[in-house]
């Protein structure tokens, strides 16, 4: 199994009506920025270990399990959306950076709470990386209706117990669910990622079945439609320098078909002030485990420059 090179500290914070779980690595420096990093949907703060490992300097590194994943409690949510994550982002960084800038790093989910945030706050962003953060596809307002209705939905469905997350049997079965979803990852690293990702749960006959570490509510869809206008808003509202990394697979591609692609995210880029892009090959998604050093070397040279 995969050993950790730098081994985290696990915390809880007060954020609004929640006890946030925050992993961290390194001391708190007044004279570097802290790194700050935020996972995706379904996914884990401990799922930027790889890329810590690989950094080549030890810095003071922060990582929070969004609300509904991890150790993060969901405050009893049947849905979740932006503005939530915007606004505990705030307290995360009121309580562990003060009044200090920091170099925000966000994968996919995360990568658009980054962007968000970084046009709402632009003054506590030194440098922004975002990860495979592409947005939405355009929808168009005679969307909205049915949107809602679905919504609706989705969340009687959610009550009603028909949205629950899988189990497994045990963690190996855990890391095989992981290995099949992204090929591309080492046995090694799937096997302790299932053990952060899912945890061991006695049922009522006894036996113990692991589960996913998340709130089946992340299922629920959006109410609201997206809205490109004003994400461009927002983006245009960004004044640190910006980052832009994909990976060699098109994940909007697969996604999407057609209906949002590679050529439109990065004309939405051409909204910032300040933006370079950078591309991982042999990698998915998934690109801070597919190639952790690449990611860590990008991160690192693009945030010490300027």
């Amino acid at each position: 199994m995969y050993a950790p090179r730098r081994p985290s500290r696990s915390d809880f914070v007060p954020v609004r009506n929640l006890r946030y779980h925050v992993l961290s690595w390194g001391e708190p420096s007044a004279a570097r920025a802290p790194l700050v990093l935020l996972h995706g949907w379904m996914d884990v703060a401990a799922s930027w270990q790889f890329v810590v490992d690989a950094l080549a300097q030890d810095r003071h590194v922060i990582a929070p399990d969004w609300r509904g994943f991890g150790r993060t409690g969901g405050g009893g949510a049947d849905n979740y959306w932006m503005p939530d994550y915007l606004a505990d982002l705030d307290w995360l960084l009121d309580h562990h950076a003060g009044d200090q800038r920091v170099d925000l790093v966000g994968h996919s989910m995360g990568g658009n709470v980054a962007m968000a945030y970084a046009g709402v706050r632009p003054n506590r962003i030194r440098r922004l990386v975002n990860l495979e953060g592409f947005g939405m596809p355009a929808f168009r307002p005679d969307e909205a209706p049915g949107r809602y209705a679905r919504w609706i939905d989705e969340n009687k469905k959610l009550h009603a117990g028909g949205m629950a997350l899988s189990g497994y049997a045990d963690a190996d079965g855990v890391a095989r669910r992981l290995a099949k979803t992204n090929p591309r990852l080492a046995a090694d690293k799937a096997a302790w990622l299932a053990r952060q990702w899912a945890q061991p749960v006695r049922q009522a006959d006894g036996s113990e079945r692991w589960e996913i570490e998340g709130d089946a509510a992340h299922k629920v869809i959006n109410a609201n439609i997206f809205r490109v206008d004003e994400i461009l808003a927002l983006y245009a509202a960004i004044t640190a320098p910006v980052l832009a990394v994909e990976a060699g697979d098109d994940s909007l591609a697969g996604w999407w078909a057609g209906r949002y692609t590679l050529e439109e995210y990065h004309q939405r880029l051409r909204s910032l002030r300040d933006v370079r892009t950078a591309r991982v090959e042999d990698a998915g998604h998934m690109l801070h485990h597919d190639q952790p050093a690449q990611v860590a070397a990008l991160i690192e040279d693009f945030c010490a420059a300027g």
